[in-house]
């Protein structure tokens, strides 16, 4: 998917970019609300990033716009500076310097060794904050105060508090999500047909539910701020908070965008056009944003894989804007929540969590620590949080099985250090047969470059063998990319198979499902077995 064109994807992409815009409209009108700028305000943030970003960003498919942890922290800049307006999206504008600056020094590779533990137990987070924000809705209530904690402490109220009309109106859109044919799907996505026949219900039938009313309309104007050499101090620490939170929040959404699509996102292209973004809302007084983890996922969902689905989601925003609102004025918020669910449901890492009785102990505490502190407290402290405890872990883990370093993926189809017996077996195969050796000690820093080594394969054989021979060691976060390779590796060859995996790596391999895909008769102790039985396979 990483070599196709801008306009190769046009109907998913218009679709994934419809969807992703009637999501974004009342999240960003709610997050400018929160802020205490103004609802024209997120809109305002969730054009200029959502446009910029997706353009001049390093993620295809990403959506960005006003995001939670981004609207906390501006709302802070704005009690600080509530006698200058013009001072805090100069903050914004300094922000968005700051991530091209980041960008620049390559700072974004980094994110490559986020551990599988942290990514999961952040995606799971996001998934369950979905869910809990949009009960309200669902029942038909404005949304709490509080975050998912606020949204929880309201639920005693709702049996004498909830909307019939609006909940019929949820649970038929929640309802089209999950049970929506998936030969239909290739013609109008699950999301937009939920979302026209929720909005639909509402015209016709159960009108007592609430909907999203008046959008504001009219046309940024460009506002230059100023400030003075003395004041430059006092701008440059609330503008290094909003770089830093919007370049992880951005760069863990691109993680998530990979992980659904088996793309790779690149990592400084992405802080560049982020930056490139925000200075862009900072100058039409606009909120600062990121990429939005739930926006992104409704995009991809709904067919959207290239930076086409994430400018054209902020192009029907900026039409909403000019003056087409009353298109979306009937949408109700019940549909809205029904879709959401689904959306949060989706995003929770169910196979990680199906494994987890069989996944090593402190993974699994880090996993959960790293899911309680986004849901409870915020996204960068349990980001933050769960790196560190992943590095306890495999600080641990490296001294009990006295290693060091990690080896990289090691690719070849040739002989090498094989015995002469395998050479001769390899040579009279042909190129009817890629050897993927895999060397060393594989962890979380080279998980990532397992499975985007998936399209190095792609050369023509019919058979690969993966040779585990000199593997000594496989983590968590490495088995599930091994996981990914080898199933994409049986979508791309007509067979596969495995040789020399023994011990600790076995038994990892076997406990958190990673072999599922491979037929057990194509599974070999050694590897002179596996080319034996390939050469006996193929004559």
């Amino acid at each position: 998917m990483t070599g196709q064109g801008l306009f190769g994807n046009l109907k998913g992409d218009i679709f994934g970019g419809v969807t992703a815009a009637v999501v974004a409209l009342p999240l960003a009108l709610a997050f400018g609300v929160a802020s205490g700028v103004g609802p024209i305000a997120g809109l305002y943030g969730a054009i200029a990033v959502g446009f910029f970003a997706a353009v001049l960003g390093g993620t295809r498919s990403q959506v960005s716009g006003p995001t939670g942890p981004m609207t906390v922290a501006m709302a802070a800049v704005v009690v600080q500076y509530a006698d200058s307006p013009g001072t805090a999206f100069l903050i914004v504008i300094l922000a968005g310097f700051i991530q091209i600056g980041l960008g620049l020094l390559k700072v974004g590779r980094y994110v490559s060794y986020t551990p599988h533990s942290v990514v999961s137990g952040f995606m799971s987070g996001i998934g369950l904050i979905i869910i809990l924000i949009q009960t309200l809705p669902f029942f038909g209530l404005p949304t709490a105060g509080g975050g998912p904690v606020g949204a929880i402490t309201f639920w005693p109220q709702l049996p004498s508090q909830m909307n019939f009309d609006a909940l019929a109106i949820a649970a038929a859109s929640l309802a089209v999500m999950v049970f929506w044919p998936s030969r239909l799907a290739a013609i109008l996505p699950s999301a937009l047909a939920a979302l026209l026949i929720g909005t639909l219900m509402a015209i016709t039938v159960f009108s007592g539910a609430p909907i999203i009313g008046d959008v504001p309309t009219g046309f940024p104007a460009i506002n230059l701020p100023t400030i003075t050499l003395g004041g430059l101090p006092g701008v440059v620490a609330p503008a290094i908070i909003l770089a830093l939170l919007g370049s992880i929040d951005s760069l863990l959404t691109s993680l998530v965008a990979d992980s659904i699509t088996r793309t790779r996102h690149k990592s400084n292209r992405e802080l560049i056009g982020q930056g490139i973004g925000n200075i862009a809302s900072g100058l039409i007084g606009g909120l600062p944003g990121a990429g939005a983890t739930m926006r992104t996922v409704v995009n991809v969902r709904a067919g959207g894989r290239t930076p086409l689905s994430g400018a054209l989601h902020a192009v029907i925003l900026l039409a909403l804007v000019l003056g087409l609102g009353p298109l979306a004025e009937q949408v109700p918020h019940a549909a809205l929540a029904g879709i959401l669910m689904k959306v949060g449901w989706d995003i929770i890492d169910w196979k990680y969590l199906k494994r987890i009785a069989a996944a090593p102990k402190d993974n699994v505490v880090v996993m959960l620590v790293t899911f309680g502190m986004t849901v409870f407290i915020d996204l960068i402290t349990a980001v933050a949080v769960g790196i560190i405890l992943a590095s306890f872990a495999a600080s641990r883990r490296a001294e009990v099985h006295e290693m060091e370093g990690v080896s990289a993926l090691a690719l070849s189809s040739e002989g090498g250090e094989l015995s002469e017996e395998e050479s001769r077996l390899l040579e009279n195969l042909g190129d009817k047969v890629l050897l993927v050796r895999l060397r060393g000690r594989f962890s979380y820093a080279s998980a990532r470059e397992l499975t985007h080594s998936i399209g190095l394969f792609d050369s023509g054989e019919p058979i690969v063998l993966y040779d585990f021979t000199e593997t000594a060691y496989i983590d968590t976060s490495a088995a599930m990319a091994i996981d990914d390779m080898l199933s994409s590796g049986r979508e791309q060859t007509e067979h596969c198979f495995i040789c020399g995996l023994s011990g600790e790596p076995l038994q990892t391999l076997i406990a958190l499902g990673a072999l599922e895909s491979i037929p057990m008769s194509h599974v070999f102790e050694t590897r002179y077995d596996a080319i034996a039985s390939i050469a006996k396979f193929t004559s």
